[in-house]
C-alpha cells in the first residue's frame, strides 16, 4: 500500500492526520505543496484543488482529509480495526 500525503506548511489538519498514521505505524510520503510549486500542481491534476490535508491511497485521493475519513478508509481496507 502507498500513501502520499499532500500537505501545507503549518496545516494543523495535515499534522492530526500525521499523527495519527505516525501512531499506527503506516509509512507513507509527504509532499509540502506550500514550499514545491510541482507538488501543488500534482495535487491539482490529481485532486481538482489545492487543499491540505490531501490523501493519496493507493490511487484513491481523499481531498481535504480528516483523520475520521483516513481512518475509514484504512478500516475498510482491513488495515486498522
Amino acid at each position: 500500500m502507498k500513501l502520499t500525503l499532500y500537505r501545507k506548511a503549518g496545516c494543523p489538519w495535515s499534522a492530526a492526520v500525521m499523527g495519527f498514521l505516525n501512531e499506527l505505524n503506516i509509512p507513507y510520503e509527504t509532499k509540502n505543496v506550500t514550499s514545491n510549486p510541482v507538488y501543488a500542481e500534482e495535487l491539482k491534476a490529481a485532486s481538482g484543488q489545492c487543499i491540505s490535508p490531501s490523501l493519496d491511497i493507493d490511487g484513491t485521493m481523499l481531498a481535504d482529509a480528516s483523520v475520521e475519513d483516513v481512518a475509514k478508509v484504512l478500516e475498510q481496507r482491513g488495515l486498522i480495526i
